[in-house]
């Protein structure tokens, strides 16, 4: 994992190779002669409180009393404002001078380029020391805020007691006229107090933000100088002296007086930490079986869940806790120490970190752990991890709490000497352990030209770091090591986030595979079913139904994929962030203006566009791109697969959040380049105007897809009847619907057709249908027999279902015979030709075995004679 970010480690520090070739003249280097007396940039807390306004009850109070109590209040109130005031003019002086003296340093650093002596760094690093010890109190400009809240509502309460107080009248009138005016000046005094709180805000922050600029400027400087002088024989009887030094700090008498001090200071603290750690090793054994338990079911679909992962987790992490938890109880009994001592503990709290990172790495290499068993990591890595990390936690927690013991007033002459020595000894360690990682990692990959590369460039980097610290450059470094272990953390705490997410995909999508299985062979059993009655009804029905559902291997290739790039999005950000503040070449697009906008703010400047935001916005657009063509299997596995939807409705809801998607995407782009939409909103409205009567049937069919997939009045599979055209649904997209009727024929309808015209839905909430069947009898029949012999055949035929019943009724009385009608329902459309054709043959038997006729159609014809005379007049011809 280092070896990937070992190349950008080894390019940055090439960059600063002018820093060891380039020598000047004493005369062209800084300039002394303009530079300004050092600032102490310090504010401390303001513990005064703002005084309150001790108002008296205006109906009860005696008048005299009122009158002084608000010449008291109006005496703190003026002595609190001039106060503020004083407060206000050190700050404001303060950061005048301390904005010159950044003005002029950062003119004479940019003159003097790279071409300084390794003295005038060391000077530097003293400098940014100092800054960081002091500055503005951490606590003081939210004393501000708070002073300025109770300032106002103090406020507030004056105009409500000014607005209730009775004037009178008579002989106490010069008393109320003497209270109002009280009155008036306290109003006075404490809106004039607001005003300099809210100057005394103003100058505080700016003057933080100074201070935090000017230790920038002085990091980023000394990143590219020499610290120290290249290591030599003085360098190793310096490290005697500091090895000397060091022993002689280690007295018993300071030592028992700074635990008895930190035991009296934090005794609750302590004792909560060693009672965590003792229930720790106690519970030892029981956390390693519920790992163990956790691991029983992975890979089993019927019983995985990812709890059992996170369970794991857990469980791995409190393994890794009672090691953190005694560093910290030595952090804590130290902490009220001499400077030594307090050195000591803040390296104990640095190796509480180290080893919560690297040991908790360890628990989840162990066997059946986390990285074995629920990630599936490479056996050989996990072995060399279980092997190499405790060797390597062996030499990192000795030297991470020796080191801040340097930073002290009596060893910071050693940071060259000891210092150094404990930085090589870790970089040392740290090559060996990327070696021997590495080396098992590319145990079953031995040619691959990509894990070779990031072998020799995961040991390479902390060996150039050694050589860069030998050489003088021991401050750049110490930052790049420093920040390569926070970017190994990074990541590492990323990767880890990344396989706990595959891991659920995991869970998840074999649960859907399972699903997806047992409900393809219920689909093939209907379609089978389907079939059977097609072909013995006559009917054509599809021979598959499209229903809008997702690929599962395209699911499980999106997921992961929009999985992956958003852990890459966090630990790019991340690492952005962290390198940024060191390496002024990172923020290069910020310096590069490409256009102006101006922000219609009356008084404002124009705002700039720069490369780093055009930057921005393709990465937008690229994120956006990404995420809606990997999103629909992300929603689809951990989402709708959840929901119990129907195909349609998962279809609908993955269109419209790929819209908003793509809507959000491009507005935040726009926004980032600058434009603005008021200067967008005529053009938008002009094209809307113009896509609406262009394309009116398109979007028609398109919203009332929509409709259509979240209304469902039809459904894949449904038989519905719609302008005279009776089919199966067989696929429903955004702009039309197929449908395909009995002769197998496919018709494309548009959408808008189901929303505005009649529908027949056959099957949407009951598949049942009733059909009528007419029979006729002949004159003379047993009505009631007839009756009961159709009753008897419908109940007898498998396809009538019995509710409702079935019907029969005498319906009318016709020319040549009785009418009977027989109403049955069925459970299917597809039964009613087949029913037709077993109950008309039915009917024909019954009713031949009981003797009862079914007539033909019967016309009399009635034969008249005619005459000759009749005749003759017949035939006579029409002229005559």
């Amino acid at each position: 994992m280092a070896g990937r970010y070992a190349l950008l480690f080894i390019i940055l520090f090439s960059l600063s190779t002018p820093a060891f070739s380039e020598e000047t003249p004493e005369s062209e280097k800084a300039e002394p002669e303009t530079a300004l007396p050092a600032v102490k940039p310090e504010l401390e807390n303001d513990t005064e409180a703002t005084p309150e306004i001790e108002l008296p009850d205006a109906a009860n109070a005696d008048i005299w009393k009122q009158v002084q109590s608000l010449e008291s209040n109006l005496k703190q109130q003026q002595a609190a404002v001039i106060a503020t005031r004083g407060r206000l003019g050190y700050a404001e002086s303060l950061l005048q001078r301390l904005e010159d003296e950044y003005e002029s340093f950062e003119l004479r650093l940019e003159k003097a380029g790279l071409n300084l002596t390794g003295e005038y760094a060391t000077l530097l690093k003293q400098r940014l020391e100092r800054l960081q010890r002091q500055g503005v109190a951490t606590d003081l400009i939210k004393g501000i805020e708070a002073k300025l809240s109770t300032a106002r509502e103090e406020q507030l309460r004056l105009e409500e007691f000014e607005a209730i107080i009775d004037p009178g009248d008579g002989a106490r009138d010069q008393l109320r006229s003497q209270r109002a005016d009280l009155i008036r000046q306290l109003h006075k005094a404490v809106t004039e107090h607001i005003e300099v709180l809210n100057d005394y805000y103003s100058n505080v922050s700016a003057l933080q933000d100074r201070v935090e600029a000017y230790q920038t400027l002085l990091q980023q400087r000394l990143f590219w100088l020499p610290s120290a002088s290249v290591a030599g024989l003085d360098t190793v009887r310096e490290l005697f002296e500091a090895t000397t030094w060091f022993v002689t700090q280690l007295r018993l008498e300071p030592l028992s007086a700074a635990i008895g001090m930190s035991v009296r200071e934090r005794g609750g603290r302590i004792a909560f930490l060693v009672i965590i750690l003792a229930l720790l090793v106690l519970k030892r054994r029981t956390i390693k079986q519920n790992l163990a338990a956790n691991s029983e079911h992975v890979g089993n679909v019927g019983h995985d869940r990812i709890a059992f992962t996170l369970f794991a987790f857990a469980n791995s992490f409190l393994l890794a806790l009672p090691g953190v938890l005694i560093f910290a109880i030595a952090a804590l009994l130290l902490m009220e120490g001499n400077d030594f001592f307090s050195a000591l503990s803040k390296g104990f709290a640095a190796a509480a970190l180290v080893s919560l990172l690297l040991d908790f790495i360890h628990k989840v290499a162990r066997k059946g752990g986390l990285g074995d068993t629920h990630f599936h990591w490479h056996i050989d890595s996990l072995s060399a991890i279980r092997r190499e990390i405790p060797i390597l936690l062996a030499v990192i927690i000795p030297i991470t709490v020796i080191v801040p013991t340097t930073a002290t007033s009596g060893g910071a002459e050693f940071d060259s000497s000891l210092g150094r020595l404990l930085f090589i000894v870790v970089s040392f360690a740290l090559a060996t352990f990327a070696q021997r990682i590495m080396g098992a990692a590319r145990a079953d990959r031995p040619r691959s030209k990509f894990l070779f590369m990031l072998h020799v460039l995961a040991v390479a980097t902390p060996l150039v770091l050694a050589a860069a610290s030998l050489l003088g450059y021991h401050y750049t470094a110490l930052e790049l090591e420093r920040n390569l272990f926070v970017s190994i953390c990074w990541v590492a705490f990323n990767a880890m986030l990344f396989y706990l997410g595959l891991r659920a995909l995991s869970v998840r999508e074999r649960r859907l595979t399972l699903e997806r299985l047992l409900e393809h062979r219920a689909a093939e059993r209907k379609i089978a079913e389907a079939k059977e009655a097609a072909e013995s009804s006559g009917e054509g029905v599809p021979q598959t139904l499209d229903m809008p559902e997702m690929d599962l291997k395209d699911i499980s290739q999106q997921s992961t994929a929009l999985l992956r790039i958003l852990v890459s999005v966090v630990a790019i950000t991340g690492l952005w962030f962290l390198w940024a503040s060191l390496i002024p070449a990172l923020q290069l697009f910020d310096d590069i203006t490409l256009w102006t906008i101006n922000t219609d703010l009356e008084g404002s400047d124009p705002l700039p566009i720069t490369l780093g935001d055009l930057m921005l916005a393709l990465l937008v657009g690229v994120g956006t791109v990404l995420a809606v063509k990997n999103l629909p299997g992300t929603l689809e596995v951990m989402v709708l697969s959840r929901m119990n939807l129907e195909p349609g409705s998962g279809y609908a809801i993955t269109t419209l959040t790929t819209y908003i998607l793509v809507f959000l995407g491009v507005i935040i782009c726009l926004a980032v380049i600058g434009v603005q939409w008021s200067k967008l909103q005529w053009l938008v409205a002009a094209l809307g105007v113009g896509l609406g009567f262009g394309l009116q049937e398109i979007v028609a069919n398109f919203v009332s897809g929509i409709i259509l997939l979240f209304e469902r009045p039809i459904r894949v599979g449904d038989t519905v009847t719609i302008g005279g055209i009776t089919g199966t649904v067989s696929r429903i997209r955004i702009r039309a619907t197929t449908l395909v009727d009995w002769d197998r024929k496919e018709q494309i309808i548009p959408n808008k057709t189901f929303v505005t015209q009649d529908l027949t839905n056959w099957t949407l909430s009951d598949p049942i249908t009733r059909v009528i069947l007419h029979v006729g009898v002949a004159y003379g029949s047993d009505v009631d027999r007839v009756q009961q012999i159709l009753t008897d055949v419908a109940h007898g035929n498998e396809r009538v279902v019995d509710d409702p019943a079935p019907a029969v009724f005498c319906v009318g009385l016709g020319e040549s015979r009785i009418d009977f009608e027989l109403r049955v329902f069925v459970k299917d459309l597809l039964d009613i030709m087949p029913l037709s054709h077993e109950i008309h043959s039915a009917i024909t038997r019954a009713l031949r075995e009981a003797g009862i006729k079914i007539p033909f159609p019967q016309q009399d014809i009635h034969v008249r004679a005619i005459s000759d005379k009749e005749a003759a007049t017949r035939d006579r011809p029409a002229s005559e």
